[in-house]
């Protein structure tokens, strides 16, 4: 592994754990045992650091979710291993997400104001609902996938959220209960 994705990934955890604004690049270097020197070699700022870790986590929980939708054959199918997956998130059991501790998308959105973060972070939850209406789109029409798409993500949120701030979890059983019960038979 580079000092660059050491960097990433300490400052991951430590954003994930603590938020961002109460962890200083500090505690990211004596984390990582990296010199301040070697951070600003690849980073200007913690704000760039940030968006690599944005990046970083995107990438990885999108090829996870992804991954698990893409292993089924039917968008019913696509829909429930969504809901599996988070069951196995909520109940940590996803070695390559970490523990389970909410969505770092909205926990860091909330630290910030019109900034370019809140665009990551966005686009983030916006390629989530394009891929989940793409699946959809395979078995319904354009309008209905569209529909369902924007329901079933906003079942997946809240999930998320009553897993987190509910210690609920067992709530992504409940939603994916509800998401499947939206789908039209095909």
């Amino acid at each position: 592994m580079t000092k660059r994705d050491e960097l990433i990934q300490t400052a991951f955890k430590l954003f994930y754990m603590n938020g961002v604004h109460s962890v200083g690049i500090n505690q990211i270097l004596s984390e990582a045992g990296i010199a301040k020197k070697t951070l600003y070699s690849h980073f200007a700022s913690k704000e760039a650091l940030l968006e690599a870790v944005i990046a970083y986590r995107d990438e990885r929980f999108q090829t996870w979710l992804f991954g698990l939708m893409n292993s089924t054959s039917s968008a019913p199918a696509a829909i429930a291993a969504m809901f599996q997956g988070l069951d196995d998130w909520f109940n940590d059991r996803v070695d390559t997400l970490m523990p389970f501790q909410g969505c770092f998308f909205v926990k860091v959105n909330g630290e910030f104001f019109q900034h370019r973060v809140n665009e990551l972070c966005h686009a983030h939850k916006q390629a989530i609902l394009d891929y989940t209406q793409m699946r959809l789109s395979e078995t319904y029409s354009a309008e209905q996938a569209a529909q369902l798409a924007n329901q079933v993500v906003l079942l997946k949120e809240g999930a998320i959220a009553q897993a987190y701030l509910g210690h609920d979890h067992h709530a992504a059983k409940l939603a994916g209960g509800m998401a499947l019960a939206l789908l039209p038979t095909p």
